[in-house]
């Protein structure tokens, strides 16, 4: 493994929620603090289901990376917005596949490249970056990038729940179209984020999330909005859905018995 830190902060301030670190503690993780742990339990009182969406999220992930191994023969992953690592993480998934996978995580939280250098130490062919996942020159044109990514090569590249992180003042749809244009035809863009058809809703948790982590936030948005993300790309059946119903395994997975907000996403070709 290697890991390449962009010149940002590597302090970890616990004073302020985390996405990251409140995604893992809704998943069983341990890496988060008090802070986290607050912010997600204030969430859950208003909009209960979160904690079974970021389990079902998680486990469409792994189902996307195992269907894009396996059944596309996609060796290269670029995991934006990683997070902290945990069980099944995306190298682990391809790796499975195909032991030459290879895999860059790019997050802009400096624990989640401490845990990373940990998580990795021995995986040549995997690197966690630090940098922010709007910088797109930046990270496809990173050493750890390069050295693992081949370019005129399929490559599949991720954006699971990250882009509600994103404010409309900074184009998430640009931020597809950025990296859809540097990538050969028969590579793939795995999209999802929190949509809300609910106005309350999406209000709610916009300014909650934006306030808890001061500002590291974008907006829950309509599924409407996700779709026209993905223009000029062709939507991989089953089409942009809840995630738990994207292609799943078994009927085994958690339900989410409320639907005051959900986790709406798919996969995109480039053609």
């Amino acid at each position: 493994m290697s890991q390449e830190t962009q010149p940002r902060s590597s302090a970890v301030d616990v004073s302020i929620p985390s996405v990251a670190r409140m995604y893992d503690y809704y998943l069983g993780g341990k890496d988060n603090y008090a802070v986290d742990r607050e912010a997600c339990d204030e969430l859950s009182k208003v909009v209960p289901s979160t904690q079974v969406l970021a389990i079902n999220n998680r486990r469409f992930l792994q189902r996307v990376v195992r269907w894009l191994a396996r059944e596309h023969g996609i060796r290269q992953f670029v995991d934006h917005g990683s997070g902290l690592p945990t069980q099944d993480n995306v190298h682990q998934v391809a790796q499975q596949v195909d032991p030459e996978s290879r895999v860059v995580y790019v997050d802009n939280d400096p624990i989640v490249l401490a845990h990373g250098r940990a998580l990795l130490e021995e995986n040549a062919n995997t690197a966690v970056i630090q940098a922010d996942m709007r910088d797109t020159e930046g990270i496809f044109t990173s050493p750890e990038v390069e050295r693992l990514i081949d370019f005129d090569r399929p490559v599949a590249a991720l954006f699971v729940s990250v882009l509600h992180c994103i404010p409309d003042s900074d184009d998430p749809a640009g931020l597809i179209k950025r990296v859809a244009d540097r990538l050969v035809p028969g590579s793939f863009l795995v999209v999802c984020q929190l949509v809300s058809e609910d106005a309350a809703t999406r209000d709610f948790v916009t300014n909650f999330m934006a306030e808890s982590t001061q500002g590291h936030w974008g907006r829950v948005r309509q599924e409407h909005e996700l779709a026209g993300f993905l223009d000029g790309l062709e939507i991989q059946e089953p089409g942009l859905v809840e995630v738990s119903t994207w292609k799943p395994d078994a009927e085994l997975g958690p339900k989410q018995l409320t639907k005051e907000w959900i986790e709406f996403g798919g996969v995109a070709r480039k053609v």
